[in-house]
């Protein structure tokens, strides 16, 4: 009864009178416009002044800025190039980081000696930039030169440029490329596949490169000879490269759409063979010359899930290649991520929401088998990287009140502890459960519980964080990096006595495809009513009270605890809405929007804008109804989705008299941060809002700056 009165609540909602299409902020979406950034810092002077001048905030901000900074943390091993291994080291003294180098089995017997390439931050001053660190593209088998990406403000748009690991700096007159969004490939040590910005009609519509060429060294990238073409409706054309022992296996990849994409090989004589896969399939790696993919829909026999293979060589040759199942997931599992090593196939995977591993190798006869490796139950698993040339895999586990650990994991042997993390925080009397609530159609939805029973008598505010797209599974991360892997504002939370709660909506990964599919497009209030149904089970458990929840996600999330905001005032008293889109009738206009069109659908197509309407935040916010108080926060460098979506909620609630917060950093690209100082101020920023609006020891107040 109480779902069937909640649902007919929620319909009184969507049915109110919208308001008028037109839209008066467009002004806004100049990104650095004079106007649109006057009116920014006058919200962002409004909010601090209130926010800042909050009892815990200067305390808060102080205590995230020493958990974030901590030196005591995982050197993760980002790539393993060889037996070397590459690590972004990020402390106080290096907030943009030292990207280094260690020896491969010095760091797996946990005693690395590492060699500094690129200070990021000496260089960014050095050369009057504010570079953050991107990643790197090196040459295999040897590893000597890569192709590094840096972005001035952490924007996704980055520029190329070639660096020497021998010798530890950049190659003069070197492969350079200028700043876009780049895709690129090594095609020897004197060539490489570059799919960026050629000049006016080379770019897609979602802001990608849309041709993609082979630049010889020493010659002008003008030069360069085409490799592939898309559609300039196309989400992308890239490239990839895929180290296989001493071999590379180069493709190119037309992005179709998110979820669609036609694969190529690139055969040794420039050839383009077309892959097998299905459109929806995504290539993971390429391991003893047969290529690893993961099915989105049944193919052939193989379930939606699977992880199947076939040969390249067959396929170069003319043949059609045999493809074999290398690994099946069960109702409750997914997959989440899959590694090649030497001889040896290591695939990360969900089970109810906990994390697995397993290492499989094939037999002659084309069967895949292996046993899960032993790591901590209840936890969740980062599959980090598998080395080439030995049979090892770095996997880092951690939970809500676990610190991570790094263990070093090989085929018949127990995991070995790498590197323990110590408690950063006293954990007694917290406690986390996994519950499951019953959505609207009776879809079991999973999610996690931290509190401190006992701590305060009666229903706590909580505080629950979702995303619910992109078939991105959320799994729980130790409490001070939730709830944006950012920042310990869910520590502050929990620490004062109220709720945190992880919800795994549908439209993530949870559960695989079919958990993904049931909110895309026009079924996406599913995932709204996943968040409604484990909002309603912490009321009817006694965890909380209507009106003393709030609801957070960042960008994809953002949207959510827009609609939240919208769909259901009455249920929820506050809400963190972070890197959002929120304008979903100009979002596939802004940016990268169009690439999203798989996801949500086209705003420009009556059909598809007919269901999109329904829950668009921006365009069902009304005059005269109470909302919860939102705290709004963008970066003007995200450069992939436009802080114009924010901005003109705000803007919006501006005209209707609604109280909000609202803060814009100035840099950070779609992470809303680079250093840990901008990621801790965020963090006191979220915990004062908190408790502003969701005090411990009463109603929600709504009594944010106008």
């Amino acid at each position: 009864m109480r779902r069937a009165i909640a649902g007919v609540v929620a319909g009184l909602l969507l049915g109110a009178a919208p308001p008028p299409e037109g839209d008066s902020h467009r002004d806004l979406e100049a990104v650095d416009g004079a106007a649109a950034l006057a009116t920014v810092k006058a919200w962002n002077a409004r909010s601090l002044a209130t926010l800042e001048a909050q009892p815990h905030f200067a305390e808060d901000r102080a205590r995230a800025a020493r958990l974030l900074a901590d030196p005591a943390k995982i050197a993760t091993p980002d790539a393993i190039l060889g037996d070397q291994v590459l690590n972004l080291w990020q402390d106080a003294a290096h907030p943009r980081g030292l990207w280094r180098i260690a020896d491969l089995a010095g760091f797996a017997a946990g005693r690395p000696h590492w060699r500094t390439l690129i200070d990021i931050g000496a260089l960014g001053a050095a050369e009057h930039r504010k570079w953050v660190f991107k990643g790197a593209e090196c040459l295999a088998p040897a590893y000597v030169r890569c192709m590094v990406a840096l972005s001035d403000g952490g924007g996704d748009a980055v520029v190329e440029r070639e660096f020497d690991l021998a010798a530890g700096r950049f190659v003069p007159g070197g492969f350079t490329l200028p700043e876009a969004k780049t895709s690129l490939a090594w095609a020897g040590p004197d060539a490489l596949y570059v799919a960026t910005e050629y000049g006016p009609g080379s770019m897609t519509r979602s802001g990608y490169a849309r041709i993609a060429k082979l630049w010889r060294r020493g010659t002008p990238l003008a030069a360069a000879t085409l490799v592939a073409e898309g559609e300039v409706g196309d989400v992308s054309e890239a490239v990839a490269s895929y180290a296989d022992g001493d071999r590379q296996w180069p493709m190119v990849v037309r992005g179709i759409d998110f979820y669609h994409r036609a694969a190529s090989h690139i055969a040794p004589d420039g050839r383009l063979v077309a892959s097998p896969l299905p459109r929806d399939a995504q290539i993971e790696d390429v391991l003893d010359g047969r290529v690893i993919a993961s099915l989105k829909s049944a193919w052939q026999g193989h379930p939606a899930g699977a992880i199947v293979a076939y040969r390249i060589a067959d396929l170069l040759a003319g043949r059609t290649p045999a493809v074999e199942r290398v690994f099946t997931p069960t109702p409750r599992q997914a997959t989440v991520s899959v590694a090649a090593g030497m001889g040896r196939l290591w695939i990360q995977y969900l089970d109810d929401v906990s994390g697995r591993l397993v290492g499989l190798a094939r037999d002659p006869a084309g069967h895949w088998a292996g046993a899960p490796v032993a790591l901590p139950d209840k936890a969740t698993v980062h599959l980090l990287a598998a080395a080439g040339r030995s049979a090892i895999a770095f996997a880092e586990v951690e939970a809500m009140l676990q610190p991570p650990t790094l263990y070093a994991v090989r085929p018949d042997a127990a995991p070995a502890v790498v590197q323990a993390l110590p408690a950063r925080f006293d954990a007694a009397g917290m406690t986390v459960e996994q519950r499951f609530a019953t959505s609207r159609d009776g879809t079991r939805v999973p999610y996690f519980l931290v509190r401190k029973p006992g701590a305060a008598p009666g229903p706590v505010p909580a505080l629950i964080h979702a995303y619910g797209g992109f078939e991105l599974p959320q799994t729980p991360a130790y409490l001070i990096n939730e709830p944006y892997r950012s920042g310990p504002a869910g520590l502050f939370w929990v620490e004062r006595g109220n709720a945190y709660v992880l919800a795994d909506l549908r439209g993530g990964g949870e559960y695989g495809p079919a958990w993904h599919d049931a909110a895309l497009r026009e079924k996406r209030q599913n995932a709204y009513d996943d968040l409604y149904a484990v909002a309603e089970d912490l009321v009817r458990t006694g965890i909380t009270a209507r009106g003393r929840i709030a609801v957070s996600g960042r960008s994809n999330g953002g949207l959510m605890a827009g609609v939240a905001m919208t769909q259901r005032p009455d249920l929820f008293g506050a809400a963190v809405i972070g890197s959002p889109l929120l304008d979903m009738k100009r979002y596939s206009h802004l940016l990268a929007g169009a690439s999203w069109i798989g996801e949500y659908g086209d705003p420009d197509v009556p059909a598809d804008w007919a269901f999109i309407r329904r829950y668009a935040p921006y365009q069902n916010l009304v005059k005269g109804r109470r909302y919860p108080v939102p705290f709004l926060y963008t970066s003007t460098r995200d450069d992939r989705v436009h802080p114009g979506h924010a901005r003109k909620f705000a803007a919006r609630l501006q005209d209707y008299g609604d109280p909000f917060f609202y803060y814009e950093a100035i840099e950070g690209g779609h992470a809303a941060g680079v250093e840990p100082a901008q990621d801790a101020l965020r963090a006191a920023l979220v915990a004062a809002y908190l408790e502003l609006e969701l005090p411990h020891d009463g109603p929600a107040r709504h009594i944010g700056p106008r």
